[in-house]
């Protein structure tokens, strides 16, 4: 019995080395082939989206772009959306995924989140230039847009004493804003970026409020390639440290965020 478990045994361990060799190596690959293929966003300005050529731009491609010019390869940029990012992961459709993805323990079962975070968003408010909010507490009473199934919703609700008014999608809680309907539209701060860079709501409208309940954001590898990982979490030390992500915010239009500066501030003396 001893001598079959122990042949067993054996057996397994050969096929787990197997696999291992059989693997792929993500980082072997992209040098090999001579380009590195990241997943990025094409419909999230300013993180990723297109420019008139249709080229995707924007803060998360810069960033692919930095890597590529790291490995000193050319670099394919692959659009992807929520619903596929982690899939075409795991599927090596991507070598690397940087679309606006935040950090959380399911997710880190699926995929290889590289540390430390790159980027995090937060909860804000989009208010009509000239609105007498001018805090939080200030939404006591105020009915204010939002998106259906948002978790903040609820504890915005809760704390600050806003009357949520919740809509399908955002296109709805947006044309409710126009109309003067809600005196307000609560949502992810970089969805609200976006749009305050769009010249319909960047003269009439305006996010004053700090934003809270910060969410990190995360970029990918496949699960088990220990070479890329740490090829990426070095780099992202090097952006903590030389203020990149600061830089990119300001390039951008983007208005600086605490996140951004906190992680520069605590990696730069390091």
């Amino acid at each position: 019995m001893l001598r079959r478990l122990a042949a067993a045994a054996a057996v397994a361990g050969f096929l787990i080395g197997m696999a291992t060799v059989s693997r792929a190596d993500v980082l072997s690959d992209i040098k090999a082939r001579g380009t590195l293929v990241v997943g990025v966003k094409a419909d999230y300005k300013p993180f990723g989206f297109r420019d008139p050529s249709g080229a995707i731009i924007g803060i998360e491609p810069d960033l692919a772009a930095d890597v590529a010019k790291q490995l000193g390869v050319k670099l394919e940029l692959v659009p992807v959306v929520a619903a596929n990012r982690m899939e075409f992961l795991q599927q090596g459709k991507i070598d690397l995924m940087i679309a606006t993805m935040s950090d959380n323990p399911d997710r880190r079962r699926q995929v290889q989140m590289i540390e430390p975070d790159y980027y995090a968003d937060f909860v804000n408010v989009m208010l009509p230039k000239g609105s007498p909010v001018k805090s939080w507490e200030d939404l006591k009473g105020k009915k204010i847009c939002g998106t259906t199934g948002a978790f903040y919703n609820k504890t915005v609700a809760e704390k600050y004493g806003a009357e949520i008014v919740s809509f399908d999608g955002s296109d709805k809680p947006l044309l409710s804003l126009k109309t003067g309907d809600c005196g307000g539209y609560l949502f992810d701060q970089t969805f609200i970026v976006g749009k305050m860079l769009d010249p319909d709501w960047k003269d009439g409208y305006a996010m004053p409020l700090p934003g809270i309940m910060e969410a990190p954001w995360a970029m990918a590898v496949k699960l088990g390639e220990a070479g890329l990982q740490k090829v990426m979490d070095d780099l992202t030390v090097q952006w903590m440290k030389s203020g990149r992500i600061v830089d990119l915010e300001k390039k951008w239009g983007v208005p600086p965020t605490a996140y951004a500066a906190r992680m520069h501030e605590q990696y730069m003396n390091k």
